[in-house]
């Protein structure tokens, strides 16, 4: 699918997650944002898995066009957004 990601929202999200492993969703089209709900089956994008060693707050993509997935690089400033998901 050629129109994704999806933009799901133009700025981060921050949450305090527990240490383990995480699936952030890269595709847009989950319901469960920012983590993978399986919507992406088809589509040729898949979750990005992320370990955390400790309890922490993490800043995680929201617009899907990071160049540090799951992380916020501040990418979504540069996003002409039109629409969202």
């Amino acid at each position: 699918m050629s129109d994704l990601p999806k933009i799901f929202e133009a700025k981060p999200v921050g949450l305090e997650l527990e240490a383990g492993d995480h699936w952030w969703c890269a595709c847009g089209l989950s319901g469960h944002q920012p983590m993978c709900d399986g919507n992406h089956k088809g589509t040729g994008y898949g979750p990005k898995k992320f370990t955390l060693a400790e309890k922490q707050k993490v800043w995680l993509c929201n617009c899907k066009h990071s160049k540090n997935p799951p992380f916020c690089d501040g990418s979504h400033k540069g996003l002409a957004v039109e629409s969202v998901v």
